[in-house]
């Protein structure tokens, strides 16, 4: 088949969670398939480095630079339409979308994330697929509710927006999709009437893989980009509140704090002589493995968290929050531990700091849920089945209204 895959993010390399994704369908449809991938590219370096994704397809970019986007997301803001729609724009990209489409006769469109729907929305003829990934409007919304006044009237109206326009965008399509049971629900309570599913994120459990380094029984990590606002809260919130508990009970324990970019009250945190935040590094997989365990104390979050699945690929056990936990396809209590409270955070992460059987048994018990449920082989098939069964109605239709005609 000839697949047109557009996404937000050049997906390459696939270093970050909005790329991990997309670039996992991509590498997989190109070893049956011709693709070809649409996509933007922020800056120069991000244009230089994505050429690695011309192994696996042909690949159209759109140049954007971040003032120029900002401006359109401000430009969207007296309009019905959201401001993300603006901020993911380009009038390149969809020239050479439009033009591709003219010239070449493809079997599919696929396209990830809802913010870059825009640039194939109004084509018919043939089958189309929407990933969603995450349901974006929801978080909007939930940011709405924790941030102060003015940005939390301006999260509440893009919210709103980018929900009527999720809504909107589905019935262009001819099946959605999401990353979790969870996002599953928010989409199909919207009642659109088009075909829904889901294919959860998988993870490379050959590269997120044990190793026989001896752990630091009193370390704890966390990993996230620090310019993300869920992280930075969590991390700000797990510091003044949690944290210093377990000081109280163990003076030994260390935290160190691995992510790209933190803002200047993130590196703050580091000044607690138990606290280490590391900045952009490498490799975080040695940072991870060294660790007792690592902590997602997310109270914003929404789809599946890939450090999760890293770190349980990596057999490091995991202390998350409820809402994080949503996007895995684990059982608390048996692969994975969620703290409910300040007072449980501390008991289960000092439990597993404690006893080293029962790190033990999370280790073991995580890493082999990620080999049996987070493989991207196994997701990949379920994404084989939905396309099938996309093609099959389509095609079934089209052939039915010609037989009426």
């Amino acid at each position: 088949m000839e697949i047109l895959y557009v996404c937000h993010r050049l997906p390459f390399p696939p270093k970050r969670g909005g790329k991990i994704r997309p670039f996992n369908m991509i590498r997989h449809l190109s070893g049956r398939h011709r693709v070809t991938v649409a996509s933007l590219a922020r800056s120069e370096s991000e244009a230089f480095e994505g050429k690695g994704l011309e192994e696996y397809a042909d690949v159209l970019v759109g140049h954007v630079s971040e003032p120029w986007q900002t401006l359109r997301m401000v430009g969207r803001l007296p309009t019905r339409t959201p401001s993300s729609m603006g901020y993911f724009y380009s009038g390149e990209l969809f020239e050479k979308v439009t033009q591709a489409v003219r010239e070449r006769r493809f079997d599919l469109i696929f396209v990830h994330c809802s913010s870059v729907a825009q640039y194939v929305s109004d084509i018919v003829g043939i089958p189309k697929v929407l990933d969603f990934g995450d349901m974006d409007s929801q978080k909007w919304l939930v940011y709405s509710q924790v941030k102060k006044w003015p940005l939390s009237m301006g999260y509440l109206v893009e919210g709103t927006k980018l929900e009527q326009e999720e809504r909107r965008l589905a019935r262009q399509f001819d099946m959605c999709t999401c990353t979790t049971k969870k996002e599953l629900e928010t989409l199909n309570a919207y009642e659109t009437g088009v075909s829904s599913d889901w294919f959860p994120n998988g993870v490379d459990a050959e590269f997120f893989k044990p190793d026989d380094v001896p752990y630091d029984s009193d370390l704890i990590s966390f990993v996230g980009r620090m310019d993300y606002y869920p992280n930075q809260k969590c991390m700000m919130d797990f510091c003044g509140e949690v944290f210093p508990k377990i000081l109280q009970r163990r003076p030994d324990t260390k935290l160190v704090i691995v992510g790209a970019n933190p803002s200047k009250a993130i590196r703050e945190l580091g000044a607690h002589p138990s606290v280490t935040v590391t900045g952009s590094v490498p490799d975080v997989r040695p940072y991870v493995r060294k660790s007792a365990l690592m902590i997602a104390p997310l109270t914003i979050a929404r789809g599946t968290q890939n450090k999760i699945l890293e770190s349980m690929a990596m057999g490091v056990p995991t202390v998350t929050s409820a809402v994080a936990a949503d996007g895995v396809d684990a059982v608390p209590g048996e692969h994975l531990l969620v703290g409910k409270d300040v007072s449980d955070y501390v008991d289960k992460i000092s439990r597993l700091l404690d006893q080293p059987e029962e790190r033990r048994r999370f280790s073991e018990s995580g890493r082999k849920r990620m080999l049996s449920n987070h493989d991207w082989s196994h997701s990949m098939t379920r994404m084989d089945g939905i396309i099938d069964r996309v093609l099959e109605n389509f095609h079934r239709t089209t052939n039915s209204n010609q037989r009426v005609s």
